[in-house]
């Protein structure tokens, strides 16, 4: 047998995309147009990386891969560039409003600093990221398009005869079919334990009830102060954030720092860095993600410093515990690290009740475990 060279295998690659690609039907809808954009490995530089890899529908659309980071980061296209966020899930991301400063706080936007409005904008920064898919620009974008006959025919369709004559037109109209099918039940069904037991269709256990008394409760716990959106607990599509900004006290990821090569010195301002903000009381700031799907899309916070949910919890129980085994992080054994931004932490939210007992604790997992979408509920066995 004969050792195939890389330039064969790169041919034999194309022509089998082609050849798949030509026998494609177009894509009827903006929906379906989106759903096959989403999943398409042949946007990124090397045809090895979609929306779907980083956003991965099996794994409540966040990254499960390793990355060489403990899944604190994704790995780029090129197999050699790791980020420095964690992916957050893209599960129910068409709730967050746009970006806007309402009643003097920062809330809404897509990314975990809210520097773009919609789902569409999101969807315009993956492909031409270095450290993502990797492509060179948008021309290089509509080549690929251009490649698929079915998407020649679902752009003309869906879009008008002339969009993929131009570059930054068919790069708006890729955006926006993504978007649209971000937009539909898929990504978003409201079928978890908790929905279930809202319509009567399930009984939360003992541990699991305790747990949604303390999340809700404004004397134990008050996590739905940052974590509920509707006016009050129990409403339908509950998203379990506020879309507010806060920092937390997050400690710099410096594993990860080890592997992407950035200075454990830097810090990650979050909401500073977002072009529209230009305040320094807003540095270390971050968006409160959903809680929806949260225990089965670790590792946690904005660089994926934590690895388990318990953790999380113990993490906000150290600023109301004055025990000193509270102090300390049970995934290092050591005690937390300083916040890597230490200014303007929101310590009037965060000291807000009396420390919790492992029973409370467990029980506040217990509760978030059942946010889970159905179709993940099998996954929490696995945790």
């Amino acid at each position: 047998m004969t050792r195939s060279t890389p330039l064969l295998c790169a041919v034999t690659l194309m022509i089998a995309t082609t050849q798949t690609q030509a026998t494609e039907p177009a894509q009827a809808t903006k929906t379906e147009l989106g759903r096959a954009l989403f999943f398409d490995v042949n946007l990124s530089a090397n045809r090895n990386q979609s929306c779907a890899t980083c956003h991965d529908p099996g794994n409540g659309f966040a990254d499960p891969r390793d990355n060489g980071v403990a899944g604190a980061a994704s790995l780029g296209s090129d197999n050699s560039s790791v980020g420095d966020r964690n992916a957050p899930t893209a599960s129910y991301a068409a709730f967050s409003p746009a970006f806007e400063l309402k009643n003097g706080k920062y809330q809404g936007g897509q990314f975990h600093d809210g520097r773009v409005n919609t789902l569409a904008e999101q969807a315009m920064g993956p492909p031409t990221n270095p450290v993502e898919m990797a492509m060179a620009d948008k021309p290089a974008i509509l080549q690929r398009l251009l490649e698929n006959t079915a998407y020649r025919s679902s752009f003309a369709a869906l879009y008008g005869p002339k969009v993929l004559n131009d570059a930054e037109q068919a790069y708006l109209a890729m955006a926006d079919s993504i978007e649209t099918f971000e937009k539909t039940e898929f990504f978003s069904p409201f079928d978890s334990r908790y929905d279930r037991y809202l319509k009567g269709e399930y009984e939360l256990s003992a541990q699991e009830e305790l747990g949604r008394t303390l999340f809700f409760s404004q004397q134990f716990t008050n996590c739905n102060q940052c974590h509920q959106l509707q006016s009050r607990p129990g409403a339908d599509q509950e998203t379990f954030t506020n879309y507010q900004y806060f920092n937390i006290g997050t400690p710099t990821n410096t594993e990860l720092r080890k592997v992407n090569g950035v200075s454990p010195a830097h810090q990650d301002l979050g909401l500073l860095d977002n072009p529209a903000v230009t305040d320094p009381a807003q540095a270390g700031k971050f968006k409160v993600p959903t809680l929806r799907n949260v225990a089965v899309t670790g590792p946690y916070m904005h660089n994926g410093v934590f690895q388990d949910l318990r953790t999380v919890v113990l993490f906000y129980n150290k600023y109301n515990s004055r025990s000193a085994k509270r102090q300390i992080n049970p995934e290092t054994t050591a005690q937390w690290q300083v916040p890597e931004v230490p200014e303007n932490i929101a310590l009037k939210e965060l000291e807000s009740g009396p420390a919790l007992d492992n029973k409370r604790i467990d029980a506040l997992v217990a509760f978030m475990k059942t946010l889970t979408d159905q179709r993940y509920e099998y996954l929490l066995e696995k945790k």
